[in-house]
């Protein structure tokens, strides 16, 4: 008979760390996305030629604009290594 209880306390003891890792994981992702939401709302404040600086354009924040509850920061780096590697592909062909 003990072995019949401890099997039926069993799940209801994994479960519970389990709904607070899911509960932690999800409050890090939203203050981690709220921080590069942030950030991202800095370089909306930068000029032309310090964007051109970090390889983006004006134009690629208005496309990395993405609804609240994603991190737009992922956008602009996609956006970025695409350009940059395009750059690269072209001066290969150049020399």
């Amino acid at each position: 008979m003990a072995t019949i209880e401890f099997a039926s306390e069993t799940p209801r003891i994994t479960t519970r760390p389990a709904v607070a890792t899911l509960v932690v994981n999800a409050l890090a992702n939203a203050y981690v996305a709220w921080k590069n939401r942030r950030a991202f709302y800095r370089l909306g404040e930068m000029s032309d030629a310090e964007l051109a600086d970090i390889g983006l354009t004006r134009a690629d924040l208005h496309v990395a604009n993405v609804p609240f509850g994603r991190d737009p920061t992922v956008k602009l780096r996609a956006i970025a290594s695409e350009r940059a590697d395009t750059i690269e592909d072209l001066a290969r062909q150049v020399a």
